[in-house]
């Protein structure tokens, strides 16, 4: 019985896995992440913002894709407690901040488009550290979520 309980759960799990919803935010969530580490050390180094504009248009399509994916998550597993629970909850969070600051950022960056400023957007140094900062937070608490997920779907398939 313990074997079909876990063969059942490692099916559904690889069917989540695979499902449209979340392919499209991890590969929005990685490009992102590429993206905005070229952004990054492109403008310490050189000044410039490559993939700018990229990375602004992609951040909004991310920022809904995750809404509807959290949604959606948090009806299927708000009621779950443990640590994978815990750190779901920073990587979320961490999450919605990074979301946020980016939005703000790139409101920034279109009202410069707008007034035909062409040039380098001046973002406030504190809202971009704090986007910065945020972002690679969400990278760290969502690999520590997903292996916490999984320790805790190996611990019980072994019960």
């Amino acid at each position: 019985m313990a074997t079909a309980n876990a063969r059942a759960l490692a099916e559904l799990r690889a069917r989540r896995l695979r499902a449209p919803l979340l392919l499209a935010l991890w590969s929005l969530l990685a490009f992102e992440a590429g993206g905005g580490i070229v952004i990054f050390v492109a403008r310490l180094a050189t000044g410039a913002t490559p993939g700018e504009a990229l990375h602004v248009a992609a951040g909004v399509a991310l920022t809904a894709l995750y809404a509807v994916y959290q949604w959606r998550h948090w009806l299927r597993v708000g009621s779950q407690r443990g640590l994978h629970f815990t750190i779901g909850l920073l990587a979320a969070s961490f999450m919605a901040l990074a979301n946020l600051t980016g939005l703000a950022l790139g409101a920034v960056w279109w009202r410069n488009r707008i007034t035909g400023n062409a040039a380098a957007a001046a973002y406030p140094p504190a809202l971009s550290a704090v986007h910065n900062i945020g972002s690679m937070l969400v990278l760290t608490f969502v690999g520590a979520h997903i292996a916490a997920v999984l320790m805790r779907d190996r611990r019980l398939g072994r019960s």
